[in-house]
């Protein structure tokens, strides 16, 4: 466990967190194995013959002209943060803005203006981040192939040294590095009441506490926080599973990066579900709120054992296995109900 007051004045205690432990992948059953355990996972090995890692191990340039090579001139999305942000992609002041600007922008002139501001001092941070690569460069995927998630479409992020407050993702994430290093922070999903989330409705929600200097005066529980994390390092080649909810802080520790990630297995489903509770539980009064969430703890959850066996299968309804028909139903009675 790192120490909080250690912790407050040394941003490199965080080098010495747990590690995330490293696993092989022999195969597709191998990597479900990993999926389904629901931990983070270092999976090495994974797209040793990637040209893009090839020409990412040769350096910026050679990955930049690799990359040029497969341009199909669609306009990608970029960030950038001002000197004065140190690389800080995060919230402004007022938790409305973030100290990087967004726009779209020519893929070759972007690539010159990263690998132009490698080296140089009090230099704004700039980044293409989630580019679709199916779509920018389809080539890629051809070139680059991913077996074990086929017909899931990579993105890239490529730029110079960031560091990404800590936010998640509703999706399963695997995290290929094909140029520079990158440190994650990995908290699992439970300490969300621990991180200090910024507003959900402007996205992505972001915590407010910097990892790298932590304000444990304004925000003591982090301690907690960062008592249950997990450190991840990844060299180019090696690729990190993070499971969807699972909170993370990511720096790229070289003057220039790349990465290509691949998202899967994600729903909007929970989210418009805890929306619509936050619309329906949260202004109960005390003893209606304790029904719900015993209603919630038994038939949602299954923390009551089974509560249905008096009733037999075809009674059970909503409460029992429901065909996709009965879930087709159910949607399409939830949107009547709340329109």
């Amino acid at each position: 466990m790192v120490e909080p007051v250690r912790l407050a004045r040394d941003p490199a205690a965080l080098d010495g967190l747990p590690s995330v432990a490293k696993r092989g992948v022999t195969g597709a059953e191998d990597f479900a194995a990993i999926v389904a355990a629901g931990e983070p996972a270092i999976v090495q090995r994974l797209f040793d013959t990637w040209p893009a890692l090839a020409a990412g191990m040769q350096g910026a340039a050679t990955l930049d002209a690799y990359f040029r090579r497969l341009d199909r001139r669609m306009p990608v999305p970029v960030m950038e943060a001002p000197p004065r942000h140190k690389g800080q992609f995060a919230y402004g002041p007022d938790l409305r803005e973030f100290t990087f600007t967004k726009r779209q922008a020519p893929l070759g002139a972007t690539l010159d203006r990263i690998e132009s501001l490698i080296g140089q001092p009090d230099a704004p941070t700039v980044a293409i981040q989630m580019l679709r690569l199916d779509q920018a460069m389809p080539d890629f995927v051809e070139h680059n192939p991913m077996p074990l998630l086929p017909g899931i479409g990579p993105r890239l992020w490529l730029g110079g040294a960031v560091h990404t407050r800590t936010h998640n993702d509703r999706d399963h994430n695997l995290a290929c590095v094909i140029a520079g290093r990158r440190r994650f922070v990995l908290f699992p999903p439970d300490q969300v009441s621990n991180l200090y989330i910024g507003p959900p409705d402007n996205p992505p929600p972001l915590s407010l506490v910097d990892p790298e200097a932590p304000d444990l005066a304004r925000f003591p529980r982090y301690a907690d926080a960062i008592a249950a994390a997990r450190v991840a390092f990844l060299e180019p080649g090696e690729a990190l599973f993070m499971p969807r909810y699972w909170w993370h802080h990511v720096t790229s520790l070289d003057p220039y990066n790349a990465m290509v990630n691949y998202w899967w297995g994600g729903s909007d489903e929970p989210n418009d579900a805890f929306l619509t509770a936050l619309l329906a539980f949260r202004d109960l009064p005390p003893g209606e709120r304790d029904y719900w969430r015993e209603m919630i703890a038994a038939y949602v959850f299954g923390e009551r054992g089974d509560v249905t066996s008096h009733l037999p299968p075809l009674l059970r309804g909503p409460l029992g296995s429901m065909s996709p028909s009965a879930r087709a139903a159910l949607r399409q009675q939830l949107r009547a109900a709340l329109l």
